[in-house]
């Protein structure tokens, strides 16, 4: 008798040995039609491996993420065997599963494969898939599996197996196609109905460039084509809200070799910008008790030596800076935690003081390497809102439900509404990542997960995710494509506060550690303004727009009109500009679109009379001719209706 237990903890009798694809469908028929891959007692299987002993079956179908990865994985085998047809003679290396696709890495010696060679190799794939040839796994010893390659000559291949222990290693056979694989597979090929080749690249071997440029061949697939073109279409719109192309069409900011790679200028709309979104934060902060600081770009290396941020950022730091004294070396700062550690230590507190809530949007600096840099996604220096709360194990839980309180206001009003908590704690197989007592940790992450279920969060634990000095609960934001982001963070730190022999004295007049909360809701301006701009296309909160109105006046004959217009609408806290400029009134509207400013006024001659202005808003909805004031009313409405007062 096997049992098999699966995800809902029923158990399933067996008196004789089944596959993972067997209790699919004694589950039911329906659902085994959409099973394409299975965990087997955590380790992936394919959905033809016998069960032989008792353990717990989990079933994946396209919609969970092991499931896609399997039809990845398996659509790189038919990439694979497309291109051997296509290009005798080919070297394959490595073909794995990524995000949204998968990648196939190859030496086709003299040969090249251009843009227009991908519908050809579309065209092979879908042929192939469409045999419905089953992937098969066998396991082969390492003397034949060196022999077979060796054979045919793939140098890359050997390498792989001769770092591979004889019992190991396995291959995949499917049609008249042989690759070495660990395993998981989608049941057969016919599953494969799209398939699109995204790209080409070059890759060095192992990373290493040192190692000869292999060609890399990108890819995705899907089991309908309608999902296919669905997926095309949201790349496009990803390619207009590209915060890089957004942020230069908005004048928002620019980036200058002469400065410096990954080093971003703000101009001035995109400086306004932040001022906004800092002073909506300070706002609120200020509210919730905290204290701001401001602390150096620099600090000694032994700061970061103790913090132990150095040996953790070290190598991607800039290098020291050396002064004119001997031995004495400082660091751009790589974080803003061992200055507040510093802040706190500059006085005696008492368990009455605490808790101490230190903020401050500190520009923090790291030496990413070039070919990482992206936008203002990726960059080598960063402001944070960082802040650091020194308090109480008493006060532990109450103070990081608070931080929660003030991340969720944040979401709000910014249009985050779809999200998942994410409790990050230890790889408990790695310990020596991080830094601290046991105890503590444990400590920690119990309190996170309580504090996570205290207030209602959709949240899951990530293993292995957590900081090196303590575990965290990040925020996982999807934006309007549907892409998720980690946006704002919550760590519980009993580390620093022993490193830097943080202490408070108790009711009982004697000496304690207080605890460390790190929070960060924007994470880092740079970061999170880039990711606001591709959720929102640009088209921001009304409370948050460089300019909430553009005045449009017919002819010059109404300039003085609309300069009125500019100074009421001013004297209501409402930002505007007019556009006075010697063109036609429709290239204005289509210039004013395109800048996507939210509400575009009107001047002309029955304005000018009756006192009143004619409003479109952004998109062509035309909301007629109002009054001045009404149209003041309007906008504050909805502001208001987005920008509530935090209640913290």
């Amino acid at each position: 008798m096997i049992k098999i237990t699966l995800p809902d903890g029923s158990i399933r009798n067996y008196d004789n040995i089944v596959t993972a694809m067997d209790v699919a469908k004694d589950i039911s028929e329906g659902f085994a039609r959409n099973v394409i891959s299975a965990k087997f007692n955590e380790t992936t299987i394919e959905t033809s491996t016998e069960l032989t002993t008792d353990g717990t079956l989990v079933l994946f179908t396209w919609k969970d993420d092991e499931g896609k990865n399997a039809f990845r994985h398996s659509t790189s085998h038919v990439l694979a065997q497309a291109l051997e047809e296509l290009y005798p003679g080919v070297k394959l290396s490595i073909g794995p599963a990524i995000d949204n696709g998968f990648y196939y890495d190859v030496d086709l010696g003299e040969k090249m494969i251009s843009e227009k060679d991908f519908k050809s190799i579309e065209d092979k794939m879908l042929e192939i898939a469409r045999g419905k040839h089953e992937f098969k796994m066998r396991s082969v010893s390492k003397d034949d599996a060196l022999n077979k390659y060796k054979k045919e000559g793939n140098e890359y291949k050997v390498e792989l197996i001769e770092n591979l222990e004889d019992g190991t290693i396995s291959f995949c056979d499917h049609d008249t196609f042989t690759d070495l694989c660990r395993g998981g597979h989608i049941p057969n090929t016919g599953l494969i109905k799209a398939v699109k080749i995204m790209s080409v690249a070059g890759a060095y071997w192992r990373g290493d460039e040192k190692n000869k440029q292999l060609t890399r061949v990108y890819g995705t697939s899907f089991p309908k084509q309608k999902d296919l073109k669905e997926y095309l279409e949201l790349l496009e719109e990803a390619k207009k809200r590209d915060h890089r192309k957004l942020g230069k069409e908005l004048e928002l900011f620019t980036f200058s070799q002469r400065v410096g790679q990954g080093l971003p200028l703000w101009l001035p709309k995109g400086a306004a910008l932040r001022d906004r979104l800092e002073q909506f934060l300070k706002k609120a902060q200020k509210k919730a008790g905290y204290e701001m600081v401001i602390t150096p770009h620099i600090g000694q290396k032994e700061l970061y030596v103790t913090s132990g941020h150095y040996a953790k950022y070290g190598e991607d730091s800039f290098q020291p800076i050396n002064t004119p004294n001997e031995g004495e070396e400082f660091l751009l700062k790589p974080m803003n935690c061992p200055h507040h550690c510093e802040i706190y230590n500059s006085g005696p507190w008492s368990y009455r003081d605490l808790p101490k809530r230190y903020a401050e949007f500190g520009t923090v600096y790291r030496y990413e390497q070039s070919g990482e840099l992206h936008g203002l996604t990726r960059v080598r220096g960063f402001t944070q809102d960082d802040a650091h709360i020194f308090c109480t194990p008493d006060q532990l839980d109450q103070e990081f439900k608070k931080v929660i309180d003030l991340v969720l206001y944040v979401f709000g009003s910014l249009g985050f509404e779809n999200f998942t908590a994410q409790v990050s704690v230890r790889d408990l197989e790695n310990p020596d990542k991080y830094i601290g007592d046991v105890e503590n940790w444990e400590k920690a992450e119990n309190a996170i997960i309580n504090a996570a279920k205290d207030k209602g969060l959709n949240y899951v634990i990530e293993s292995g995710e957590a900081a090196f000095y303590g575990p965290k609960l990040d925020f996982m934001v999807k934006d309007a494509l549907g892409r998720s982001w980690q946006l704002g963070t919550i760590q519980v730190d009993y580390n620093l506060p022993e490193r830097f022999d943080l202490t408070y004295k108790g009711s009982d007049n004697e000496s304690h550690r207080p605890i460390m909360i790190h929070r960060a809701p924007f994470g880092s301006m740079e970061r999170f303004i880039a990711i606001l701009l591709e959720h929102t296309g640009g088209n921001f909160p009304l409370w948050l727009m460089p300019e909430q109105a553009i005045i449009l006046s017919i002819s010059e004959k109404y300039e003085k009109y609309s300069e009125k217009v500019l100074n009421l609408l001013e004297n209501d806290e409402i930002r505007a500009l007019v556009d006075n400029r010697n063109e036609t009134i429709g290239k204005k509207i289509r210039e004013a679109e395109m800048n996507k400013f939210p509400y575009i006024i009107i001047i002309g001659e029955q304005e000018e009379n009756n006192n009143t202005i004619s409003v479109r808003k952004h998109g062509g909805e035309d909301l007629g001719t109002i009054p001045i004031d009404e149209f003041s009313k309007m906008v504050s409405k909805e502001i208001n209706s987005t920008l509530k007062p935090f209640n913290g």
